[in-house]
């Protein structure tokens, strides 16, 4: 079914966000009530756009705008073309667009799904010479599809169907790191175990526990990257051994299930590089510090990313646990925490473990916990699949909606 195809500004009111206020950075703009969206949240959300990390005061809002929730917001610099609807009243500065659809003639849902399938195009248009920007200029030459309204809904309430049961599943994912999270503060920071009323405290620890470096319990390697010059290294779709970076473990999740890059079987072996088994745990300890992450088959890294190997299962919940809660600028020796972290410090970082019987009774509380996440988890990324599969099929209108 061919579908009319309309500019963006057919379909609703398209306006770039507002930070007027040189530098952007001024301390004085933030810590107030209202929520300052930037690309990196739109990029973090999948749907709607709820939690961020900055927000602006009254001083920080007289130089800006506050958006309503529902207004679509996609990114036009950074990350181009990345979409999410706010989910909340919001401002967000002129690197992100927000668009309000006109009543009756587009649905905001849809016109999100159209940035999904156009978002290559949106990045092919957008480069430049020294930094991608996807101007209105440049924005304006593409079309969306524009089935009549009653059709955009329907679309779209197929669609979302999909992402509600994504997002629901991650909140719940949420609910169980808290829980998780409690229960290993409760025992391991506020002393607060099975047993601790009668267990004495010895040289700062509990009597039975053990305090050493970090590599006295694993074997801790770290990754590498090949030269990057040579491209016949890498691969991109899926191929060859899953390669990690940091930004790969920058999910809300502890279970890594997919890379944006692999490496050649050719490169591990010619390079040397680290292949590290399922249930791994790993630590980021360059420039983004402190990020962990749990591996579910065989992966590698880049060397900014120290593997925790061990073959006792019983441990990999309390070290991912001890790894998140640990206070990292406590290894440094300079002001600047990401230059301040090597290798051997990491491998040498103070480490302290319970004795064997509490470390099996919390292994055996933790692991339903973590397996469920892993659980919903895998569940999001067939729920993800399979909206995909469907999305370009409905949205070019080669399937009929009823």
């Amino acid at each position: 079914m061919a579908w009319e195809r309309k500019t963006l500004d057919q379909l609703g009111m398209v306006s770039r966000g507002r930070s007027k206020h040189r530098p952007r950075d001024d301390e004085s703009l933030y810590g107030g009530i209202y929520p300052f969206i930037q690309t990196a949240d739109v990029k973090r959300s999948n749907f709607y756009i709820t939690e961020y990390s900055q927000t602006y005061n009254e001083r920080g809002l007289a130089q800006s705008k506050l958006w309503r929730a529902g207004t679509l917001c996609f990114t036009i610099a950074a990350n181009i073309a990345d979409s999410a609807i706010l989910g909340i009243d919001a401002c967000f500065p002129d690197s992100i667009m927000g668009f309000i659809p006109y009543e009756g003639v587009s649905d905001v849902r849809f016109v999100k799904y159209c940035f999904d399938v156009l978002q290559q195009q949106c990045k092919q248009i957008s480069q430049g010479a020294t930094q991608d920007n996807l101007s209105w200029e440049k924005l304006s030459t593409i079309k969306f599809p524009a089935p009549d309204y009653k059709t955009q809904q329907k679309i779209a309430d197929i669609l979302s169907a999909y992402d509600n049961l994504i997002e629901n599943n991650q909140k719940q994912i949420k609910l169980l790191e808290e829980a998780a999270q409690r229960l290993y503060k409760q025992w391991f920071i506020d002393l607060r175990y099975p047993g601790h009323e009668t267990t004495p405290i010895v040289d700062g620890i509990p009597e039975g526990w053990r305090k050493d470096r970090a590599d006295s319990f694993f074997n801790i390697t770290i990754g590498k990257t090949p030269p990057r010059a040579e491209k016949q290294w890498f691969t991109e779709d899926g191929n060859g051994i899953p390669w990690i970076s940091i930004s790969d473990m920058g999910t809300d999740s502890a279970f890594l299930f997919e890379t944006s890059e692999g490496l050649t079987l050719e490169a591990i072996k010619r390079h040397n590089v680290k292949v590290v088994p399922a249930n791994t745990v790993l630590l980021s300890f360059k420039l983004t510090v402190g990020r962990v992450s749990i591996t579910t088959t065989e992966m590698c890294t880049n060397e900014a990313i120290a593997h925790f190997v061990t073959d006792d299962d019983s441990i990999r919940e309390y070290a991912y646990c001890y790894l998140k809660n640990f206070h990292y600028d406590e290894l440094g020796s300079t002001s600047s925490i990401s230059k301040a972290i090597n290798s051997k410090i990491v491998k040498a970082m103070p480490f302290v473990t319970p004795d064997c019987d509490l470390l099996k009774k919390f292994h055996f509380l933790a692991k339903p916990i973590f397996d469920e996440m892993f659980t919903k988890q895998k569940q999001i990324i067939n729920l993800i699949q399979s909206r995909d599969r469907l999305l370009p099929k409905l949205m070019n209108g080669e399937l009929e909606v009823s």
